[in-house]
């Protein structure tokens, strides 16, 4: 029976099986892939796919049960195939400049791809797979300088990768046999291609390092200086004496045709035009200087071979005139189709991806000449259409008549030699039949020009796989690195020393750290692979909750200082110096380099958006600045002076008032007076201050508190502990405005004993909340609402009964905002561009349930490690604050009316308890309990009782009330769900009442008992006092 087959057997039936349907040498990497995974040799990198889920399925599908060592073969085989499918697709995603894979772009990029289609399409003969496209490329006139940057890094890339190609695919072979190929002839070959490689590493690595390092306020890098540096060295100069030796007599002309194409210039006075910095422009009009003499000696070397080729009338038109962009390539692609008769079957556009060259060539046998138009997936052979058209239908214009077309993945290609009397300069095309067709060139440059195109079609991704497949072993390649004892950082990673988020990775692909000890948290910080400024953010927002700033300078700047592993003994000189081997300049250029590069970037970062550390701590400071400027090398020298610049211009800002010029789309509005006059501050007061201008001064005052609170006065609940005045000095400073705030509303409703007024006092406070709201001050929303819902307040039923419905009606909208968890606070938030004041207690409630539902540590294998997912949580909460603290208000600042909110003291020398109670007790006296009748007394106001109104006194009809700042655009706000716990995805509630959340919990250690939170430590308040059912049980005993 089947099921009694040796597996060993169905093994090498499948083998032979993907022998034979595998191109070489992708069937032998499968097949190597396969038998290491049943070697179990894959053990560190096992199998994406599910061998337990496919097996089953096999059985199925065979109908006879095989041994699970089979179906693992067969998976790693699947595995590998789906993985190059992937790859490719994903190059070609990247070279589109997406991000996403689709099904479409799957199948464009195996249509390109003749290895695949041959393994998938091997009896098909038409298939479509370029979809055609609609959308215009963009020129590069009308993009921008940091898409021209970013152009031009995809340009490097690519150029990279065919310079690899060149060294690592056809170089080696001959280095590696240096019994047949001495150095001169290599050299000979291929001249100074290592050099090239060698500057073009350099150029793209400079660049990468100037995006990387680019501020996040910075509209884009600017990268003049990496091309004035490398000009200034000559290093372009390889290119120079590249092109003398290939354009030596005996060279191929297809290497010419690299050469004539634009070169580097062009960039340079693109980007030079788009940049909007002095600095910058000049750079680049110095490297394009000192490129002109470079640049005009190629020329003159290639003047006189490319004159030479222009003396033959025939000469192709080869790969330098390839049209590039997918749009151009298919309206190239319609036109030549347009211009041959009798064109059947589908569209060139639909079966093709680019087109390549054309010509005329003879056709021996027939000696027909042909005109041949070569595209990646079809040759297409037409005969001049001299005469009418004979097909019917067929257009009289068209210039060729087609004669027979070839699709490049079933034919072969072969070289022939000359034979006197019968053909010179031709090659031979085999089709899968076995029937050939030869055609013969007019000269040898031209042959080798066809043939160049040829057969770069027919191995194209056979070599790249080749290549891939030599980097991934050179990736592979443990890099020496120092000892653990030597270097710290150098240790291993194991789940003793760092953890990552299982199935979660940020969209770069770069994993995210869960948890580490600090050293792996510093490691990842500055890791020599990739640069990953998500991490770097969130950490400098968060360190201090596990780590010094003394402590973090000393572990930069010993992170900074790498030790070169010890040499071998083999790579050590008679004399005893150690020799720099591959080895070393490796690792000096991918692990120093990069490590120290991302030193200075975090120091960097950390002078730029967390410079109070410094300014707490003066010592702090002259160390970071004893460290850089004892950096050296010539790499470092320009991030050296960034961080420099940096410190100085924040030393200046210390020493001179901040500067707040904002230009505005309208002018600021006048200020609103009502009965006070400017400077008559003696009578400043609730109702003599216009509630417009009380309302705008309170905003203004609020929104500069708001957006002064920095990231570190909020992780690890710092505002909570007994050195809060150090660590959360603007958080309190905004704790304590609203306390008072809130206290001053409530004291001027209670202290105002005659009814009449005491209704006149809410309508005020009702009308300043509707000039919050249209300010979107939500924080001055909820100080009114909490102190509409404080006890002494709530529970004037005759007061709220006369207040009129219509500010009844806007003082509940109030009050719902804050019910249901904030849910429609939330919404409204969501829904309204900055500037805006948001209400800070939500966020400090979900930073305390974060805190305090998240340990600060995860045990792993008996060792406590940094819980930093915890702190990303935190991280993600104030960068939601952050987005709100970018706008100013277009109002201007009255500092008399300032100062007196600034000043406020509702409780006086009363201590927060003998304050409650005054104002309860004179609650009841105002309104006692159960009485029908309320008790008469005096005026308390001399001034008239009636509102001014909250409309503008300066409004017109379709104008603005409150102007917004022509700086910054409405914007799209992003908001990021916390989970209570790592265990726990619930939705995170809010607080009930805008005075709790600013408590710290029951179990903290540091919980005060000061002036600060008093009003925030009061209970939750009651159900809005103004629905029509409201009862007082627990407010009115």
């Amino acid at each position: 029976k089947l099921s009694a087959w040796d597996s060993r057997l169905i093994t090498l039936l499948f083998q032979e099986r993907v022998q034979k349907s595998f191109p070489h040498p992708i069937d032998k990497w499968a097949i190597g892939d396969a038998q290491a995974a049943i070697e179990k040799k894959k053990r560190r990198n096992p199998l994406a796919l599910p061998v337990d889920k496919i097996h089953p399925l096999l059985k199925e599908v065979l109908g006879y049960k095989i041994d699970h060592q089979v179906s693992v073969y067969m998976v790693a085989v699947l595995e590998y195939i789906s993985a190059d499918i992937l790859k490719l697709a994903g190059n070609y995603v990247r070279n589109i400049r997406h991000y996403d894979i689709t099904k479409q772009d799957i199948t464009v990029a195996m249509c390109a791809d003749k290895v695949l289609m041959d393994m998938f399409h091997q009896d098909e003969e038409d298939i479509s797979g370029f979809p055609l496209m609609d959308e215009e490329p963009s020129a590069s006139e009308d993009q921008s300088y940091y898409e021209l940057v970013r152009s031009f890094m995809g340009d490097c890339r690519q150029f990279l990768r065919q310079l690899n190609l060149v060294i690592k695919v056809f170089r080696e072979p001959f280095i590696s046999s240096p019994s047949l190929f001495s150095h001169h002839d290599v050299d000979s070959i291929f001249s100074r291609i290592i050099d090239i490689h060698e500057v073009t590493v350099k150029l793209l690595g400079l660049i990468e390092d100037t995006v990387e390092m680019t501020d996040e306020g910075s509209p884009h890098p600017l990268v003049g200086r990496c091309f004035e540096d490398l000009a200034e060295e000559l290093a372009f100069d390889p290119y120079e004496t590249y092109a003398q030796d290939i354009l030596r007599p005996g060279f191929h002309e297809h290497f010419l045709s690299q050469v004539a194409k634009p070169g580097a210039s062009l960039h340079l006075q693109q980007l030079e035009e788009k940049s909007e910095y002095e600095e910058d422009k000049e750079c680049l009009k110095q490297a394009i200087t000192a490129l002109i003499n470079l640049q005009s000696s190629i020329e003159r070397t290639c003047s006189r071979s490319l004159a030479k080729r222009r003396l033959s009338e025939s000469a192709c038109r080869f790969l330098s005139h390839q049209v590039k962009g997918k749009h151009l390539a298919i309206k190239k692609m319609n036109e030549i189709q347009k211009n041959i008769d009798g064109w059947e079957g589908k569209d060139i556009g639909q079966c093709c991806n680019e087109f390549i060259m054309e010509g005329t060539l003879t056709r021996v046998g027939a000696k027909h000449e042909r005109h041949i138009f070569l595209f990646d997936g079809l040759m297409i052979c037409c005969k001049s259409n001299h005469g009418p058209p004979r097909l019917p239908g067929a257009s009289s214009t068209a210039e060729y008549r087609l004669k027979e077309k070839f699709f490049m993945r079933k034919v072969q290609i072969n070289d022939k030699d000359d034979k006197e009397g019968e053909y010179r300069h031709a090659f031979e095309i085999t089709l899968k039949d076995g029937n050939s067709v030869v055609f013969a060139a007019k000269s040898a440059e031209e042959k080798n020009g066809w043939m160049a195109a040829l057969i770069s079609l027919q191995y194209r991704s056979t070599l790249e796989r080749i290549l891939d497949k030599t980097l991934l072993q050179e990736k592979e390649e443990q890099m020496k690195l120092p000892s653990s004892e030597e270097y710290r950082f150098a240790e291993p990673d194991s789940e003793e020393n760092v953890v990552f988020e299982e199935n979660v990775q940020s969209k770069s692909g770069i994993p995210i750290v869960k948890a580490g000890t600090v050293l792996k948290l510093i490691e990842r910080l500055t890791f020599h692979m990739y640069a990953d400024p998500n991490f770097v953010r969130t950490f400098l927002t968060t360190y201090r909750s596990f780590c010094k700033p003394q402590e973090l300078l000393d572990l930069l700047m010993e992170r900074f200082e790498i030790p070169e592993p010890k040499p071998t003994d083999s790579e050590t000189m008679d004399g005893g110096e150690p020799l720099v081997s591959a080895e070393l300049k490796r690792f000096r250029k991918e692990f120093v380099q990069p490590v120290q590069l991302r030193v200075l970037n975090v120091c960097r970062h950390w002078v730029e958006h967390h410079f109070y550390d410094f300014e707490r701590d003066v010592h702090l400071l002259s160390r970071l600045e004893e460290f850089i400027a004892s950096v050296r090398g010539k790499a470092m020298r320009k991030w050296v002076e960034s961080i420099t610049k940096i410190i100085l211009r924040k030393k200046q800002v210390q020493v001179s008032l901040p500067s707040h010029s904002i230009t505005f789309q309208n002018s600021p509005p006048p200020i609103e007076w009502h009965i006070c006059r400017p400077g008559n501050t003696e009578q400043f007061d609730l109702m003599t201050l216009h509630p417009i201008e009380i309302a705008r001064q309170l905003t203004l005052l609020e929104s500069d508190f708001f957006r002064a609170v920095q990231p570190s006065e909020l992780v690890g609940s710092v505002w909570t502990k007994e050195d809060k005045e150090i660590h959360s000095p603007n958080l309190l400073r905004m704790i304590r405005h609203t306390t008072n705030l809130t206290l001053w509303f409530e004291k001027c409703i209670i202290e105002t004993e005659n009814l009449e007024e005491r209704v006149a006092v809410v309508c005020r406070i009702i009308e300043i909340l509707q000039v919050f709201q249209e300010l979107n001050n939500f924080n001055g929303v909820l100080e009114v609402v909490s102190a509409m819902n404080s006890s002494p307040v709530y529970r004037l039923d005759h007061t709220f009964e006369q207040i009129p419905s219509r500010q009844r009606k806007i003082l509940e909208e109030a009050h719902e905002l804050s019910e249901d968890h904030y849910k429609k606070y939330l919404a409204k938030l969501r829904s309204i561009n900055p500037p805006c004041v948001p209400f800070f207690g939500i966020y400090l409630t979900n930073i305390l349930k974060t805190e305090e539902g998240n340990p600060d540590f995860l045990r792993r294998h008996g060792k406590d490690l940094i819980n930093f997912s915890k702190r990303r949580k935190v991280a993600e909460i104030t960068g939601e604050i952050q987005q709100y603290q970018n706008q100013p208000y277009c109002l201007r600042v009255e500092s008399s009316i300032r100062k007196f909110f600034e000043n406020l003291n509702p409780m006086e020398d009363l201590s927060e308890k003998d304050f409650a109670d005054h104002l309860f007790n004179k609650s009841l006296e105002i309104e006692p309990r159960n009485t029908r009748s309320l008790p008469r007394f005096v005026k308390k106001y001399t001034c008239p009782l009636k509102s001014p109104g909250i409309r503008p006194t300066s409004a017109r009809p379709g104008t603005m009330r409150h102007p917004t700042p022509l700086q910054n655009e409405p914007r799209k706000i992003s908001y990021s769900r916390i989970p209570d716990s790592e265990a726990d995805g619930g939705a995170v509630s809010a607080p009930n009442s805008p005075r709790t959340p600013l408590t710290p919990p029951p179990s903290s250690a540091a919980s005060s008992t000061t002036d600060v939170g008093s009003v925030f430590d009061s209970p939750q308040g009651p159900s809005s006092p103004f629905h029509s059912s409201k009862t007082h049980t627990n407010h009115t005993h």
